[in-house]
């Protein structure tokens, strides 16, 4: 990459490919925990990122280029963790690792979207920037979703489990 829009175009395929791989991830975790709440969350974000990988979708189209991904490893790396988790823990203790599995995703993923979202600007592609400001959106209100999940909820269970 030797200019600012074919890093915005590689970082594009980057988290394009980490949508994907997250709409594959989620089901799995959502049948993993414990928590009807937690549950919900996950599932709704499940919805959530098929919506993202539509709007990524139009974002390409908005800069001229085909839809694709390239591999993620900072994705690959935190769903290989959250598998790890949901192998070795149970109970309460695999909901609120999870959470906190998610959380990481949910930071990368509004890291990714954030720097996205201000380079669109900056290079006046000015459809992608609304877009992946929808989108940065969503995750933030994903991450304030689970961080109140594990204050309210289920950290309140695991103090009565110690």
């Amino acid at each position: 990459m030797k200019t600012l829009q074919e890093a915005f175009e590689h970082t594009l395929q980057d988290i394009y490919w980490a949508e994907t791989a997250l709409l594959k991830a989620l089901p799995k975790v959502a049948k993993s925990v414990n928590n009807a709440e937690l549950k919900r969350a996950f599932d709704d974000h499940l919805a959530d990122t098929k919506g993202h990988i539509a709007t990524l979708d139009k974002v390409f189209k908005s800069i001229g280029q085909k839809a694709a991904g390239e591999k993620c490893d900072a994705m690959a790396g935190l769903l290989k963790e959250t598998d790890g988790l949901i192998a070795e823990a149970g109970g309460h203790a695999l909901d609120v690792a999870l959470i906190g599995a998610a959380q990481a995703v949910e930071h990368y993923e509004i890291a990714r979207y954030g720097t996205l979202r201000e380079w669109a600007k900056v290079l006046g592609h000015d459809e992608a920037h609304t877009l992946l400001s929808s989108i940065l959106d969503e995750e933030k209100a994903a991450n304030a979703r689970l961080n109140a999940l594990a204050v309210m909820a289920v950290n309140e269970a695991g103090k009565k489990q110690k």
